[in-house]
């Protein structure tokens, strides 16, 4: 794949690594003054994705709240909101989930073969399916992105979605959110599952920027270029 968009990876987990407990309620590890910036760092982007698992989940919306961002976007010719993106293997969405009925941006589905055809019919009016392949990899998607003028995508999740970035070596930026306590229940979400990584001990991430969010520590880490 010779093009693709700059993909930015935005996650918040506690300290032992977990992106949520649980519990049937979602767990908030990000601070009123970290959403905001969030929200910053969404309107500076033409897509976002999230997997299938957090659409039936966590029902997000993942629009751009401030309407002086909202605005600005206007002002300078794009839409107010994101292209929304999910991946989903299975083809299990509701198109009632609030990805599919709030925003008036293009929402996009990609699926694997098999799956592509009736969830387009399921879908019919509220998104558009994209037959990914079969199997669906992540080179098509973000081929297809480019293709449709994504240049810039923001992934927030969830943990297999990090996974299959991060070990793909499709990440060009990680913004990871470090909440100050810990959950310590192995049957919660984590911020990756197993996998073979890239950003191995030998060619580690190199931290940019350390900023302090009240008691939350944001780390900002660009692709390493090996040990110097």
């Amino acid at each position: 794949m010779s093009e693709r968009p700059y993909v930015l990876l935005s996650c918040a987990m506690s300290v032992d690594g977990y992106i949520d407990d649980a519990t049937p309620e979602r767990l908030r590890l990000s601070s009123p003054a970290d959403f905001d910036r969030v929200d910053a760092v969404r309107a500076g982007c033409d897509a976002i994705l999230v997997g299938a698992g957090t659409v039936r989940a966590d029902d997000p919306r993942l629009l751009i709240r401030s309407p002086a961002r909202r605005e600005k976007r206007a002002a300078r010719g794009l839409p107010p909101d994101l292209t929304k993106v999910t991946l989903t293997w299975s083809g299990d969405l509701d198109p009632d989930a609030r990805f599919f009925t709030t925003g008036g941006s293009p929402k996009l589905v990609y699926a694997p073969t098999g799956a592509a055809g009736g969830l387009a019919v399921r879908l019919d009016g509220r998104a558009e399916v994209v037959d990914a392949g079969d199997p669906l990899t992540l080179g098509t998607v973000l081929g297809d992105l480019a293709a449709r003028g994504v240049r810039r995508l923001m992934v927030e999740g969830g943990g297999g979605i990090h996974t299959l970035f991060l070990t793909s070596g499709m990440v060009d930026e990680l913004q990871l959110v470090v909440a100050p306590f810990f959950i310590g229940d192995p049957s919660a979400p984590r911020f990756v599952g197993s996998g073979v990584f890239p950003q191995a001990p030998d060619r580690p991430m190199r931290l940019e920027e350390i900023t302090r969010i009240g008691n939350l520590a944001l780390l900002r880490f660009l692709p390493g270029t090996g040990r110097g």
